[in-house]
Order: C-alpha cells, then sequence, then structure tokens
C-alpha cells in the first residue's frame, strides 16, 4: 500500500512541474503549440486545466485557472504525503 501512495504522491509532484513549466511558457506568444515537445506538454496538462476553466474563466485576458489547479494538486499532494507517513509508521 505504501509503494502505491508513494508512486501516486511522485505522480502529483512531477504533473505539477509540468503543468509549472506549461503555464511558464505561456508567457511567450511566439510558441507554435502544434509542434513537438510544446503538443505533448498541452496534451497532457491542458485536459486538467479545463477543468477549472470552466469554473474561471479568463478575466481581462489572464487565466487563473492554474492557481485552482496548482490548489487542488497540494491539496491532493498533501493528502497522499499524510497518508504515506500514516501507513510508514502504523498510525
Amino acid at each position: 500500500m505504501n509503494l502505491l501512495i508513494t508512486t501516486l504522491s511522485t505522480f502529483v509532484a512531477l504533473y505539477s512541474y509540468l503543468l509549472i513549466i506549461r503555464v511558464l511558457l505561456t508567457w511567450f506568444p511566439t510558441i507554435n503549440w502544434y509542434n513537438q515537445p510544446f503538443s505533448a506538454l498541452s496534451q497532457i496538462c491542458d485536459p486538467y486545466l479545463n477543468l477549472f476553466r470552466s469554473i474561471i474563466p479568463a478575466v481581462g485576458g489572464m487565466d487563473f485557472s492554474p492557481i485552482l489547479a496548482f490548489i487542488a494538486l497540494n491539496i491532493i499532494g498533501d493528502v497522499l504525503n499524510g497518508l504515506a507517513r500514516a501507513t510508514m509508521f502504523g498510525v
């Protein structure tokens, strides 16, 4: 059980890094999102971000959905880390 929780926690951390890269790359308007590796990054991150874009629409050209996406991933990561600690120490 601990291996599964640790694996999920690692996945959440890696996905957070991918989201950070995705958000930072949006600052460069000359990037063609249809070319690799940008297309792959977009296909990995955009479905998750679109969940939050449906909740918070862009305001004045600013997309605030990544903030909610990071908060949700942070909560999921904290829960998984807590579960990992609990199973490790038998609490």
